[in-house]
């Protein structure tokens, strides 16, 4: 992918191109962000898509692409009520000194 124009939209395949160069030792990460002005963490995010799907590929009964996006969707929404709880912990902590001082 040597091309100089810009890429305004990454498909599938784009991306996976990339990463299979990347898989080859044809490029690095570093090389890829920086000649399509992406982020490191972007291109990284890209090569574990391909490599969770690539295991999924090599399992006996793969699971189908909505298993696998509800997984994925469990796995988000888990993280997330984790993050609420702890900006709710915090807040009820901040309230706690604030009264604390304020007594």
């Amino acid at each position: 992918m040597s091309d100089d124009t810009p890429i305004k939209r990454w498909t599938a395949k784009r991306k996976a191109s990339v990463v299979m160069d990347i898989f080859k030792g044809k490029t690095t990460v570093a090389e890829v962000a920086r000649q399509h002005d992406l982020t490191v963490s972007e291109v990284e995010g890209w090569i574990d898509e391909a490599q969770r799907n690539m295991e999924n590929g090599f399992k006996a009964r793969p699971k189908d692409i909505r298993e696998q996006y509800e997984s994925d969707l469990r796995e988000t929404k888990e993280a997330l009520g984790e993050a609420h709880l702890q900006i709710y912990a915090l807040k009820k902590w901040r309230r706690l000194l604030d009264e604390d001082e304020n007594s």
